[in-house]
């Protein structure tokens, strides 16, 4: 019978690190038909995978010692010193999604460079069991050598979709927690609105399909934003304007006395447009406020 995984050439890689994230990689390239080898610090982790086709080293060195492409998703950014201080990088292509800030990933690009190796650094955006299922909408930034991401596209595009976003290995970073960001700040709007409702005869089920549709209708904000931020004017196609807006505060804030909710997780952001109305913009719209967080 014929290998079919000759035929089609399937490349094999190395995968250092097997967290729950680095886990759902590794069984989904071994899914796919990959030559997959694996190291972890704690090495029964690796033992679910050896049952189904990895091969496991007791060494990093070794492991790395295996395939040109080498995948990195370890703890953190100086996990990866301390796993490969001592390996030889000559000749090897380093794709990191270990989670990592643009600084950092900028700083390992040159530490790769430096030691012979080819680099791209990677933003995850997916949690584990999004991972191998195409449907549910992960995807990986990816940023760095073009060569490097075009080389291993298709390997690379095998747990979750991909997204190159540039030359600059810091830039998956960054797209990266930027999102997650915006994220972080719906999570405390949301926290808010279920504190609010808390109290009452509310059900809570009821109310989220509400709260999810409203703040995927606002969502067009998003787009206007950026409109504004590109050319330079605030005012353009104003809705509601900043005056208006901080005059608004008011009721969000007595209604959050008078349900007994803590104001801190709306109060930063409400300082910052009333700083900007002082400053004369009244007419404009929220996006000022970016100008008013750049340091």
């Amino acid at each position: 019978m014929t290998d079919n995984r000759l035929d089609r050439k399937i490349p094999s890689l190395t995968l250092l690190g097997l967290g729950v994230m680095g886990t759902a990689l590794a069984r989904t390239w071994l899914a796919a038909g990959h030559d997959l080898t694996v190291w972890n610090r704690t090495e029964s982790k690796t033992e679910p995978l050896t049952a189904t086709g990895a091969k496991a080293t007791a060494a990093a060195a070794e492991a790395v010692a295996e395939n040109t492409l080498v995948v990195l998703c370890l703890l953190d950014d100086e996990s990866i010193d301390e796993t490969l201080w001592d390996t030889d990088l000559q000749g090897k292509d380093l794709v990191n999604l270990t989670t990592s800030t643009p600084a950092q990933a900028r700083a390992r690009a040159d530490w790769a460079t430096a030691r012979g190796a080819r680099f791209l650094d990677g933003g995850i955006m997916a949690v584990p069991p999004m991972i191998g299922i195409p449907e549910a909408g992960g995807y990986v930034f990816y940023s760095g050598s073009a060569a490097l991401f075009e080389t291993h596209r298709s390997t690379l595009s095998v747990p979750a979709g991909t997204k190159y976003v540039g030359e600059d290995a810091g830039f998956a970073a960054l797209y990266d927690v930027a999102l997650l960001s915006a994220m972080t700040g719906m999570f405390a709007g949301v926290a808010h609105a279920f504190a609010l409702i808390g109290a009452e005869d509310i059900d809570p089920k009821e109310f989220a399909p509400l709260l999810a549709g409203w703040l995927t209708t606002m969502t067009f904000s998003v787009h206007k934003t950026a409109d504004q931020l590109q050319s330079g004017d605030y005012a353009k196609d104003v809705v509601s304007n900043l005056a208006m807006q901080v005059a608004g505060s008011a009721t969000l804030l007595r209604t959050a006395e008078e349900q007994g909710v803590s104001p801190e997780l709306l109060t930063p952001y409400m300082t910052l447009m009333e700083r900007r109305l002082a400053a004369g913009h009244g007419d404009e719209d929220t996006t000022g406020v970016v100008a008013l967080l750049r340091r």
